[in-house]
């Protein structure tokens, strides 16, 4: 399946339907009066995150998406059926941004979760709603509101635990293939990964989601090479791995920090995450004579540089074992600060309805 992080589409919820302009004509009835019904009002779209998908491809060939319009009031009073709401299912982690504002309408990071971005127009009201003491034989209808229509933009942004960063041939797609079943592409050239990857790992009794993205180089966020356009699939991560070639790389400490620069230039909290710094390929001569000469350096810096081999799995094991302690961190104090968040919710709520004083 390609995969596609992009879209662009056209929502349009019903119009309402118009209200009748009738009388009651039946036999024994001879003064029945208006009885115009309303019309009914128009549907909904509703976009839902769905478990099930992973991509947007859906969208390169559906772009306009368009509700049921609600039926018109009949005679009798009889009142017009609504139209039925459209349903545009998404992946978890989906936002929704409304193209001529060029604002967030909705961040869908949870399963199930789901918002009403175009609302359905009103039905217009039957003359039967206009009868008055004074003017029983009304005339008068109104016309169904019409459903709004917007232009959205939908941008996937992976949910993941960690995030591998890097220069290209760093070794990302390697480790990910040495610690989960995902089978990225791997070969000896730059720019093998061509869009992000998702792997599961387990240690010990944790399962931990991997994402690896196309690598970066210096100057991305002008956009060379790839650029910074997959960057955003690693911003809900929790922990960045970021990786270093040591058997290409002659000065480790300078790819570090340019790789770092990428990621700020890009977004300043995504360079604030916690990271874990990775030398790889440490089954050659060349990388483990340089990871003893830097590992120093990077020492002096306050950066404990772990070593790996991610063909042998020298290494891995216990790098599974840092990143998988990182990740349980990280998980605590973010059930710690939505526990927060939620006491001092339940706190607003409660002082707003608390009764006055007398």
């Amino acid at each position: 399946m390609k995969f596609v992080d992009e879209a662009r589409i056209s929502v349009k919820a019903g119009d309402g339907g118009r209200g009748c302009l009738a009388f009651l004509r039946e036999k024994y009835r001879p003064h029945g009066g208006p009885s115009g019904g309303d019309g009914g009002n128009g549907g909904d779209v509703v976009v839902r995150a769905d478990p099930g998908l992973t991509t947007l491809l859906d969208f390169r060939f559906q772009r306009h998406l368009e509700a049921e319009r609600g039926e018109h009031g009949r005679g009798k009073e009889q009142t017009g059926a609504a139209g039925a709401s459209r349903v545009v299912r998404v992946p978890i982690g989906t936002r929704i941004i409304d193209v001529e504002s060029d604002t967030l309408v909705a961040d869908l990071a949870r399963a199930d979760a789901e918002i009403v971005v175009a609302h359905g127009g009103r039905g217009g009201r039957g003359n039967a709603r206009f009868k008055t003491p004074t003017n029983r034989a009304p005339r008068r209808t109104e016309p169904g509101l019409p459903g709004e229509a917007r232009e959205l933009r939908l941008e996937l942004r992976l949910l993941a635990d960690v995030g591998l960063v890097g220069y290209p041939n760093a070794g990302k797609s390697t480790l990910i293939a040495a610690v989960s079943a995902a089978r990225p592409r791997i070969a000896d050239y730059p720019f093998t990964t061509l869009v992000p990857n998702l792997g599961v790992a387990r240690v010990d009794d944790d399962a931990i989601v991997i994402a690896d993205i196309p690598g970066l180089i210096e100057g991305a966020h002008r956009g060379l090479g790839l650029g910074t356009r997959f960057l955003r699939h690693v911003s809900r991560t929790a922990v960045l791995v970021h990786l270093i070639d040591l058997a290409a790389e002659e000065d480790p400490l300078a790819a570090y920090r340019a790789v770092n620069h990428e990621l700020a230039a890009f977004d300043a909290e995504l360079a604030a995450k916690p990271q874990i710094v990775v030398a790889t390929k440490l089954d050659v001569t060349e990388a483990r004579e340089r990871f003893a000469s830097v590992t120093p350096r990077f020492a002096e810096l306050g950066i404990e540089l772990h070593g790996i081999s991610a063909v042998s799995r020298a290494g891995v094991a216990a790098l599974m074992k840092h990143i998988a302690a990182a990740v349980r961190r990280a998980r605590r104090e973010r059930r710690a600060v939505e526990e927060t968040d939620a006491a001092a919710s339940d706190r607003n709520a409660a002082s707003t309805f608390a009764p006055e004083p007398s």
